[in-house]
């Protein structure tokens, strides 16, 4: 649960700074910035997934918490997800809050934010369903049985020749509550952001 709360957290905060600057921010290069971002969404895990375990391991945090946390902190497709919605927003009302005296942090959390309820709520459905439930990350990076994740609790109910598949069947459920709880919470937002999206005359 720690895990999974301070990865999607931070991934709410880096998506949204980093769509906010790519929409209604203007520098040179924005664009092939992030189309070049983007597509690293195209590369495969398992083509990176060497050099992150040495950079990982170089850097001390093999075997801690902190290793998932930190590869869990950026989201490409997050950025994505944030962008798209931002982009609905009426540049007016950026420029309209520049008028009123509010700064490029005043404006992200004032007009922006509130505005991308549902996009932001889509986000931490979405990045704590996979945080969640990923396996290969915690698997390769953590090595005692203290600080392995619920995923591979369950796995250690399958044995080699036989499989406890009653205590696997309980640890499933209890690792669905979770989830199942996330989104009845966001629910009502992701319904409330796209019903109240936009200006309205």
């Amino acid at each position: 649960m720690k895990v999974t709360v301070i990865s999607v957290v931070i991934q709410v905060i880096t998506c949204s700074l980093a769509a906010f600057a790519f929409t209604k921010l203007r520098f040179p290069g924005r664009d092939k910035i992030f189309f070049a971002y983007i597509a690293t969404m195209m590369v495969p895990w398992h083509a990176i997934m060497i050099p992150q375990f040495l950079t990982v391991k170089s850097f001390g945090l093999y075997n801690t918490h902190a290793a998932l946390i930190l590869i869990g902190s950026f989201n490409a497709f997050g950025v994505f997800l944030m962008r798209q919605n931002m982009l609905t927003i009426p540049g007016e009302m950026n420029e309209a809050a520049k008028i009123d005296g509010c700064g490029i942090l005043r404006t992200y959390l004032s007009i922006m934010m509130p505005l991308s309820k549902g996009a932001i709520a889509t986000l931490i459905i979405l990045a704590f369903n996979q945080t969640w439930n990923d396996y290969m990350a915690p698997m390769i990076y953590l090595d005692s049985d203290s600080r392995k994740t619920i995923q591979l609790g369950l796995a250690a109910f399958r044995q080699q020749y036989s499989a406890d598949y009653g205590a696997i069947m309980a640890g499933t459920v209890c690792s669905v509550i979770p989830i199942i709880a996330v989104y009845a919470f966001a629910q009502k937002y992701i319904i409330d952001g796209v019903a109240h999206a936009g200006v309205k005359g």
